[in-house]
């Protein structure tokens, strides 16, 4: 891919992107990882700069719209446009199938090369410390909190509720993340981030807990009195 391809495909990116947490300097980070992690394959380096360049241009339509998935809705825009810009048709719909599948919740995973380090690059940005941060970030941006409150007060540590919250998020897809990885390469760089996370997780559940423990026992006994 030549510079001026490449700058095509960079400002329609950054046209789409408007989510805080998923912005223009996330789809960078994958990048660099997808770079990292190709070292090692043998791909079609066009797909696949196009294909993380454009995994995300779908993220303001599901956000108005979340019945929607910004997967599919993504890879149609990104077809579209490819092929607009003068793609073969070949080419723009090995993108496609690559951007439909790096959603982590999707039930068809990615078949190839290209797919399979999209899909590792992406979920490598929400691991360690930054996967920690970007999900504090989009939680603020969509109003959910940091975690719920049973109805006897207790703090629920999110590994049973369903309410969304960080807790929830963190023991429902955060932790387990880490075994979902494609290639060796994505997989030694989230091995190494995965006690980052945890730890960060359990002084936070830690720091909470505590005062609200003693907080309750301490405003039952001045209300009784």
């Amino acid at each position: 891919m030549n510079t001026s391809a490449y700058k095509t495909i960079e400002s329609y990116m950054l046209e789409c992107m408007k989510d805080g947490a998923h912005d223009s300097e996330h789809i960078y980070r994958v990048l660099n990882y997808a770079l990292d992690i190709a070292e090692k394959h043998t791909v079609d380096t066009d797909v696949l700069t196009a294909a993380v360049l454009l995994h995300d241009i779908g993220r303001g339509a599901q956000f108005r719209n979340p019945a929607l998935d910004h997967a599919a809705v993504g890879s149609e825009m990104a077809y579209d446009f490819l092929i607009k810009s003068g793609w073969d048709a070949d080419k723009a719909e090995h993108v496609k199938k690559c951007i439909s599948t790096h959603r982590y919740r999707k039930n068809s995973g990615p078949e190839s090369t290209e797919a399979k380090i999209l899909f590792d690059a992406d979920k490598l940005d929400v691991t360690g410390a930054v996967g920690i941060a970007r999900t504090l970030a989009y939680i603020g941006i969509v109003g959910e909190p940091l975690y719920s409150v049973a109805d006897d007060g207790q703090i629920l540590d999110g590994t049973k509720d369903t309410a969304p919250s960080f807790f929830q998020e963190y023991n429902f897809k955060l932790k387990h993340i880490y075994d979902g990885f494609y290639t060796a390469r994505a997989k030694e760089i989230a091995a190494e981030r995965k006690e980052t996370a945890q730890l960060f997780y359990e002084a936070v559940l830690k720091e909470v807990e505590e005062p609200h423990k003693k907080g309750r026992r301490l405003l039952e006994k001045i209300l009784k009195e």
